[in-house]
């Protein structure tokens, strides 16, 4: 298997989508629902990669930090998912409540990628030094979760797809992240400021380092309130108080979709 540098830094069939609005809207149709189903978040994040993108990627895959990472030819997924190696961390470390994030979520870095190559396999994909770049933005979400303290549940996600937003400027993922917040508004009818919570998001992504530009090995056996010092990542105070009015008007968050909501 050719190594990552040995790759074109942008291949010549890599194609730059702009923004598709129609196919965003049925991809996010089919999420609505079910929320389940990522497969459509990958299909609304390709047809909205757009110039900014690529230009972080590119930015990122030709400075020295980028191509020492590819020189290293770490697999993100099979570390991440090394739980074994990750054993002598301390109770406070990233890699612990990583760990304890993805044991309770039942997730794994693997079951994202394999999530990835149902809509696009990976032979169908450019062959290029981006296409690492974006593969390792796609590995490392569940770490923003970690690291944020955004939850799985519906706000949770589409708060923390306002904080990736400012990190990996994909219009696709602030598309979904406000009509998100939009669908929840509308199915649940909560006074809970949603959309405030999705700005909050964004800034908060805005003044952060970004997570994966960072030796993610090095990242993980950190204690984790010193990781988020200096990466200055700060607290969601906006979505917290969403979801304690969301418990207040009897919505739990474990009921909260994107598709609907029980009252508790």
């Amino acid at each position: 298997m050719m190594a990552v540098t040995d790759l074109p830094l942008i291949a010549p069939d890599r194609k730059t989508s702009g923004f598709r609005p129609l196919k965003v809207l049925h991809h996010f149709g089919k999420l609505v629902e079910d929320k389940e189903d990522t497969e459509q978040v990958f299909h609304i994040i390709e047809a909205t990669k757009g110039r900014k993108s690529h230009a972080q990627a590119r930015a990122f895959v030709t400075s020295p930090e980028g191509r020492r990472m590819m020189a290293e030819g770490v697999d993100l997924p099979n570390m991440l998912d090394d739980h074994a190696r990750w054993a002598d961390c301390g109770p406070e470390t990233v890699a612990a409540h990583y760990i304890a994030f993805m044991k309770r979520e039942g997730l794994s870095a693997a079951g994202l990628v394999a999530e990835s190559h149902k809509w696009a396999p990976p032979e169908n994909l450019p062959q290029d030094q981006t296409q690492w770049y974006f593969d390792r933005l796609r590995d490392t979400h569940d770490l923003f979760h970690v690291l944020t303290g955004y939850g799985r549940d519906a706000l949770g996600e589409a708060s923390l797809l306002g904080f990736s937003y400012e990190q990996n400027h994909n219009k696709g993922i602030l598309f979904i992240a406000y009509a998100g917040a939009r669908q929840i508004k509308k199915v649940s009818g909560t006074k809970a400021p949603l959309f405030a919570a999705i700005k909050e998001g964004r800034a908060l992504g805005r003044a952060a380092a970004k997570i994966a530009h960072q030796d993610i090995a090095a990242l993980m056996r950190e204690d984790i309130s010193a990781a988020r010092a200096r990466l200055n990542i700060g607290k969601p105070e906006i979505y917290r108080q969403c979801l304690a009015i969301l418990q207040s008007e009897g919505i739990a968050r474990e009921q909260l979709t994107l598709g609907g909501a029980q009252a508790a």
